[in-house]
């Protein structure tokens, strides 16, 4: 069995991925542990005489092989200028590997704890890292990976969940209205902000993907890299109300402004990005339900309870984008 888009993973079996790692010149030990991952499927892999590895299993068709590159590639830059950034390993020179139909890479084990993000001090360390990350992002942008913007992320999103039927019958007109209403309002956030740049970005920077440990955060896990406006890499570090947030946010710049200038117009985008963030999360969610592993992990997304959640959490997001600023 081999990959296939219908049920991703299903011929990944424990003799398949040390095959897979073998195939690269390792020798493997027979130890495998399953780390948390949905999208793709990773392993911590035990080696003969060495550390182990982690190994990412691709999700068929999502990602081209020009768009992995890219991202391979951004991690070996910011790799290249001291930054802390967990990269693929390399092997005669290539970094994405082909294994029965899976596509896959490989990166050291990079242990650490969870950061915590209400820290001041580590908020500010934080924004520095994120500064110097960015810097190497704004040299010049992707070619094959995706730009963060409200068609691509949101209406596409919108499109998708009423073109499958995925949402309860019932309930479809309401969330159609709240989501068109939504959008709208995300595109007059971004009306207000202008033209603010776009860089290359993690894209999905979250407590998750931050190791800590006594050197600092380690980034890992850039699956999402793209390109977008700086604030998506910053405001995912924020929580509680909007006071709060500001607060937060004010540490979170006193570190990054130690190495680069912050646009103060993308905070109009905050709201905006999390509401494009929400209705994307429910599209992700319907696409990959074929996959066995999603069914098990969300049982409450085939409920009609989950779509009225969704549809007063838009409406929540609607006033915080007409309020923000």
């Amino acid at each position: 069995m081999t990959a296939d888009a219908k049920v991703p993973f299903a011929g990944l079996t424990p003799e398949r991925i040390l095959d897979a790692v073998e195939s690269l010149g390792y020798r493997c030990d027979g130890r495998l542990l399953a780390l948390n991952s949905y999208e793709n499927r990773v392993w911590q892999v035990g080696l003969d005489e060495a550390a182990p590895l982690v190994v990412k299993f691709y999700r068929p068709g999502r990602w081209s092989d020009d768009q992995i590159a890219e991202e391979h590639a951004f991690c070996h830059e910011m790799v290249a200028d001291e930054l802390p950034v967990v990269a693929p390993v390399a092997r005669d020179g290539r970094t994405l590997f082909e294994h029965d139909g899976y596509r896959f890479a490989a990166y050291p084990r990079q242990g650490g704890r969870a950061p915590e993000f209400a820290d001041a001090a580590t908020l500010e360390w934080m924004g520095r890292l994120m500064a110097r990350i960015h810097q190497v992002g704004a040299r010049g942008p992707f070619a094959a990976r995706e730009t963060l913007d409200v068609d691509r992320f949101g209406v596409a999103s919108r499109d998708w969940l009423l073109a499958n039927g995925v949402i309860p019958a019932e309930l479809e007109p309401v969330w159609r209205g709240v989501a068109d209403h939504a959008l709208d309002e995300a595109r007059r956030c971004w009306e207000r902000a202008g033209s603010v740049g776009r860089l290359r970005l993690h894209g999905d920077c979250h407590a998750g993907n931050v190791l800590w440990t006594g050197d600092g955060p380690h980034f890992v896990d850039f699956d999402d890299a793209r390109n977008g406006p700086a604030i998506q890499d910053l405001w995912m570090l924020l929580s509680g109300d909007a006071a709060e947030q500001r607060r937060q946010f004010g540490r979170v710049l006193e570190g990054y402004e130690t190495f680069r200038e912050f646009d103060d117009r993308e905070w109009w985008l905050v709201e905006a990005l999390r509401t494009l963030r929400l209705i994307h999360h429910s599209a992700w969610l319907a696409r990959r339900w074929h996959d066995p592993a999603f069914p098990a992990a969300f049982p409450w997304f085939a409920t009609k309870r989950y779509w009225e959640e969704r549809i007063l959490e838009l409406r929540e997001q609607i006033a915080a984008m007409q309020e923000h600023g």
